[in-house]
Order: structure tokens, then sequence, then C-alpha cells
């Protein structure tokens, strides 16, 4: 449209153009004659017609200008759609394939999904499995290991007997049960003092016993505590001896209100002088510490010499003629009838041991009494007792000298 309007423009330009130039043409053209002026009209007409046939050629082109800009703008328009549709397409195509991903990744989550729920599920299953497996292995491992508990302990209970030694020669020792080994020390009379007092407090009439599998005697007040112990008892105290007592143990012994022996225990007597081998000492000292001895000799030998019916002075004399050193040893049976021990038994039955003593081993690092075995510079065997206190010294027979002091 705008290139026809374009060419009407032109046209009537030229016009106009011509037109002015005849009206200021001069005016001896008028006069001019026919034949010139028609030659030069016909020259404008040929010139008219030419810059006609011109403008229509130009006018053509234009035409076919346009016409070519048309299709030109139309190919343009037909090219910018299809290329609008390809990219329309291919939009679409991507928005299909994207959203057929999108729905085959979303169906993958899912699956994956629901794999991970019943793996899930499976796991919490085999997690329940092996809860209850494990539940079940520990309560048989619990069941094993108390009914191993059980085992180990017997199925009995202590047995208390008033008169505890029967007619058949067995005594019956019950868990009123106190052992006294080893040497004694002022440990094993708080040992042995605290449970007589324990005992009492509980049951103020079962007896109770002091059990001597073996000891060689020691401290002269760690013993006379024991002894006076046991005669404030309510209850009653016996002594058993299985093996050996000597010195402030056969004291014990001897002096119970009962003692029960072995027929093959060893019950030894003797005078307290063997206690000199420990310490140092001038002839004043000697002196001072013989006199303190004798004190306690009197205190300790004097009852004893009592209930065998004898004085002190025999019961000395009757040491010595037994042995040179002094030292009076008797089987139970013998001293039984010297009256060192009361009761001789056959079998001791110890209801208190209800415990398998195989189940848990028991280090034997310290006994009631606190001491340990060592060795001395020589790498021989000893045991160093504990220092006494003033006025105290020891009842002990150690003819080995396994006992030693510091």
């Amino acid at each position: 449209m705008k290139y026809h309007i374009l060419c009407s423009l032109t046209i009537v330009s030229l016009c106009s153009h011509l037109h002015a130039r005849d009206a200021t043409a001069p005016d001896t053209e008028v006069t001019m004659a026919p034949m010139a002026e028609k030659s030069e009209k016909t020259i404008l007409a040929e010139e008219n017609e030419l810059r006609a046939e011109k403008l229509k050629k130009d006018l053509a082109e234009l035409s076919a200008q346009v016409q070519k800009l048309k299709l030109e703008k139309e190919l343009v328009s037909e090219q910018f759609a299809i290329a609008e549709l390809k990219n329309k397409q291919t939009s679409q195509k991507a928005d299909a394939q994207f959203e057929a991903e999108f729905k085959q990744l979303s169906r993958a989550a899912e699956v994956a999904k629901i794999k991970a729920s019943q793996t899930a599920s499976e796991l919490k299953i085999k997690q329940s499995e092996w809860g209850m497996q494990t539940a079940k292995l520990t309560a048989e491992i619990s069941a094993l290991e108390t009914q191993q508990k059980r085992d180990a302990y017997a199925n009995a209970k202590p047995i208390y007997l008033e008169n505890p030694l029967k007619a058949d020669g067995t005594l019956v020792i019950s868990d009123r049960r106190i052992a006294m080994n080893g040497p004694v020390t002022y440990r094993t009379a708080e040992h042995i003092t605290t449970r007589i007092n324990y005992f009492n407090n509980k049951d103020s009439q079962k007896p109770i016993f002091i059990v001597i599998d073996t000891s060689p005697g020691g401290s002269v007040m760690a013993g006379y505590r024991i002894l006076k112990s046991m005669e404030g008892s309510t209850a009653p105290v016996y002594v058993v001896v299985k093996s050996f007592a000597a010195s402030m143990a056969a004291s014990i012994c001897t002096l119970a209100e009962k003692s029960y022996a072995y027929p093959n225990a060893v019950i030894l007597h003797h005078q307290i002088s063997s206690t000199y081998m420990f310490t140092r000492m001038n002839l004043t000292e000697q002196k001072e510490s013989y006199e303190e001895s004798q004190q306690w000799w009197k205190r300790l030998a004097g009852p004893i010499a009592k209930k065998m019916g004898i004085s002190t002075e025999e019961f000395i004399q009757k040491m010595y003629a037994k042995t040179s050193s002094g030292d009076w040893t008797e089987f139970g049976t013998e001293a039984q009838k010297l009256k060192w021990v009361d009761h001789i038994v056959e079998r001791i039955h110890e209801t208190s041991l209800l415990k398998n003593p195989d189940v848990k081993k028991v280090a034997t690092t310290k006994a009631h009494h606190g001491l340990t075995e060592g060795r001395d510079e020589k790498g021989k065997p000893c045991m160093y007792l504990p220092r006494l206190t003033p006025k105290d010294c020891y009842f002990l027979y150690n003819t080995d000298g396994y006992y030693r002091m510091k």
C-alpha cells in the first residue's frame, strides 16, 4: 500500500513540473511557427512519453520490488512461523520429554521409596528376630548361670545343736564359726572378739565355735583378750583343734568352756621364756622382762594347772620331765587325759560350708592375723611378727626361727 501511494505522488509531481515549465516559457515561443511549435510539442510529448514509460517502468520495478518485498516478507513470516513452530515443537517435545523423564523419575523414586520402606520393614523384622534370639540366648545364659550359682551351693542349712557332739563322735559345727589360724596378733584378736559379740547379739543361746587348724601361738595380750571375750560371752564359746595348737593357742583351747580335738591333733604347752630370742636386752632389762613374763605365766599357766589338778610348779616340772626344752607335746587322745582338751571327736561335720570351694579360688594372701610370708637376706622363708605393745610378750612355739621380729 505504501509503494502505490509513492508512485502516485511521483506522477503528480512530474505533471506539476511540466505545467510550470509551460507557464514560464517566453512569449516569443508563442510566436514561433506552427511547425516549430509542433516539433517541440512532439518532442515534449515524446519526452513525456518517455518519462511516462520510464515512470511506468520505474513503477513496474517498484511494484516488482514491492511484490518481491511482499514475497520476502511472506517468506520471512513463513520462515519465522516455521521457526516458531519448530521452537514450539522442540519446546513441546522437550516439555514432553521432561514430563516423561519426570514421571519416570517420580515412578523410580516411588519405587525406591517403596523398596526402602520394604527394606526398613524387613530390617525391623530381622532386628526383632535378632532381638528375640538375643533375649532367648540371654535368658538361657542367665538360666545356666543361675543354675551354676545354685549348683555351687549345697541344698542344706546350717545345723544348730545345743550339744554339738553326737553319740557317734561327730562334732556338728554351725555357721557361728570363727577361724583362728597362724600367729595370734592384735588383728586376730579383733577378728575373733567382734564376731563373738555379733553372734551373741544375734542369738545368745546357740554355741559359737573357734576353729584352729594350726596356730603356733602369739601375743599374750591378744590371746588374753580372746580369752576374756570367751568368758564374757553369754552364748557358749567352744574351741576346736583340727591339727596343731601351741603356746597361746593351746592356752585358749585348754581354758575354753568346752574344747574338742581330733585324736591325732597336736597340742603343745611350754613356758613363755622362748620369747627372749626376739630382742637384745641388758641384764636389768632381762630381769624386768623375766619378771613380767613370770606374771603372764602365772596368769595363764595357773588356770591351766588348776584344771589339770596340779600346781604351777608341778606343771613346769612335768614339762621338762617330758622334754629338755620344756616343749610338752601331746596328741589329742593324751591331751584329753591331761584335761588340755575336753572331748575327742572322730569326725567333724561343717554344716556352714554350703558353697562349693572350687567355684572361685580364694587368693591366699593374708589371713586374719594380717601377716604375709617373706624371705630374709639369705632367701630363707620367714614371717615377721608385728611390734608388741609395752608389757606384752610373745608366747609362741618357734623352734626353727620361722617367726621373727624386725
